[in-house]
């Protein structure tokens, strides 16, 4: 019994293991999985969907030249980077409830954007630009699918 436990039980640090390598796992692909865990309440699927959504503007505007895209990242990152616990759906308290890592989070976010810089300054790809998933969706599509 115990052999069956372990070989069905994954943890949490193992399904997030591969979470910010680059162009391996999409935000999209990576929130869809907490989504066939089943058994989430709607408060935590709320959560969840306000970190996607988070994790979405910092890299959709990481590198955003227009005045609308720079403020929407520097609300994101200014969100992620807090460590203020006072209030329900603070940065903290979401990855808390999620069985997240903050720091964890945090230094891939960090480690992205500047893997991102780096391939831009060598012209590789524009840091504007960001892939869609497999199928073409959207983290919002993903989450549109997983409320319906």
């Amino acid at each position: 019994m115990v052999a069956k436990a372990k070989r069905g039980l994954i943890s949490t640090q193992d399904r997030l293991a591969g979470l910010f390598e680059p162009d391996v796992l999409l935000p999209a692909q990576f929130f869809a999985a907490f989504r066939r865990i089943g058994g989430l309440d709607r408060e935590r699927l709320l959560m969840l969907a306000v970190l996607e959504d988070a994790v979405d503007c910092y890299q959709k505007y990481a590198f955003a030249k227009d005045p609308r895209g720079r403020q929407l990242f520097g609300e994101a990152a200014e969100w992620v980077d807090s460590f203020d616990r006072g209030w329900l759906f603070s940065f903290e308290n979401i990855c808390d409830t999620l069985e997240i890592a903050p720091g964890y989070v945090r230094r891939g976010l960090s480690a992205w954007r500047e893997r991102q810089r780096l391939a831009a300054s060598r012209g590789r790809i524009q840091p504007t630009e960001r892939e869609e998933g497999i199928t073409g969706d959207t983290g919002r599509d993903s989450l549109r699918k997983a409320s319906a």
